[in-house]
């Protein structure tokens, strides 16, 4: 039920993003409930991979190269799915800090209401 309520939540956010975002766009809900999907399991798939490839550009950044990584699976997931596009490199990199600063808000106003 978490999980569900998660993906609905990135969906939001991901159509909330695309509206306000020139030079990214979604066709609808369902697709973004797709972007949702597809980030979720690039993240938890991929992500670690490429962390684990990119450890010393990482520290020599002091973690900033992971804002890097996220913009690279927002442009996968933009070639993997048709109803949604992002037009460059630096919009991925802006789309994926807004999506990950408005998740963090949203799951953590979700974990208040269940105390």
């Amino acid at each position: 039920m978490n999980l569900i309520l998660k993906l609905l939540i990135t969906a939001g956010i991901v159509l909330l993003l695309a509206h306000f975002l020139p030079g990214v766009a979604v066709s609808g809900f369902a697709a973004a409930i797709i972007v949702a999907i597809v980030l979720a399991l690039l993240n938890a798939i991929l992500k670690p991979i490429l962390i684990i490839l990119t450890i010393p550009i990482t520290i020599v950044t002091l973690g900033l190269f992971l804002l890097v990584i996220n913009a690279c699976i927002i442009l996968l997931a933009d070639q993997f799915i048709d109803g949604f596009g992002v037009s460059g490199f630096w919009i991925a990199l802006l789309f994926s800090i807004l999506l990950s600063i408005s998740q963090s808000i949203a799951y953590s106003l979700l974990k208040e209401d269940k105390k």
